[in-house]
């Protein structure tokens, strides 16, 4: 019998990472992460030039944040640090105490309400957005991958503890402005490879939205005659300052 200082989690109860898919109930994980990790890349457009040392680098377009983590799912034991519903800590409370044969909890009914975040709702027809809030971390995005690694059965066969990874995506709701002028505006200077069929005034008008600003590309590449132009010739496009 363990004589001695308390565990604090029993005085003061740790706040428990919380999952709510959209439309959905909220729930706790059983165990918070013991680390998360965010990140985020861009996109870059790599094209060989003629005389170079290296390819030319040019933005193309942000990327969306993915936040990874691992969770612990355990029904072999219980305590203060368990997190769910009152139910559910009643429920481990009463499966810790009894002979390992005879253990009534299943993990998976746990670990199930994470996988199945990535199934189809039939109304919006894509997997619903999950919000996720622990403290200082809030996100919200969709669950793009999540693996169930089951490392421990009852006699019985049936899972009792369980690491399951995740990972999920950013959801970004697109602007009505961004979807009309995408940020592809005429401040930076940018390259463009000739295709059959270009010509400056259509580049012109595609980039800074005037075809007469011709003459900026042509004296930029040092054009004597815009309309003589061949197929995989190199661009500079460069910025016009207001």
């Amino acid at each position: 019998m363990y004589i001695g200082i308390p565990n604090p989690n029993i005085i003061v109860p740790l706040e428990k990472m919380t999952i709510q898919a959209k439309g959905g109930k909220p729930f706790q994980v059983l165990y918070n992460p013991a680390s998360y990790v965010q990140s985020r890349s861009v996109d870059y457009d790599r094209t060989d030039g003629l005389s170079y040392n290296s390819p030319m680098a040019q933005f193309v377009h942000g990327g969306l944040e993915v936040l990874q983590f691992q969770l612990f799912f355990d029904s072999m034991t219980a305590g203060a640090e368990v997190g769910g519903s009152i139910v559910d800590r009643a429920k481990f409370t009463a499966n810790s105490i009894l002979p390992s044969l005879t253990k009534f909890v299943d993990v998976r009914d746990y670990t199930s309400q994470i996988y199945n975040l990535m199934i189809v709702d039939d109304k919006t027809h894509h997997p619903p957005v999950v919000h996720l809030a622990w403290s200082s971390l809030q996100f919200e995005g969709y669950l793009m991958s999540c693996s169930q690694n089951f490392i421990k059965f009852s006699e019985s066969g049936t899972p009792v503890r369980a690491w399951v990874q995740c990972a999920f995506l950013e959801s970004v709701a697109p602007l009505k402005s961004n979807l009309l002028n995408p940020l592809n505006s005429p401040d930076t200077t940018k390259f463009r490879t000739v295709c059959q069929g270009d010509s400056l005034w259509s580049m012109a008008a595609k980039e800074y939205g005037q075809p007469e600003q011709w003459r900026v590309i042509a004296s930029a590449n040092g054009l004597v005659n815009p309309r003589l132009l061949r197929s995989g010739q190199r661009l500079s496009l460069p910025a016009i300052v207001k």
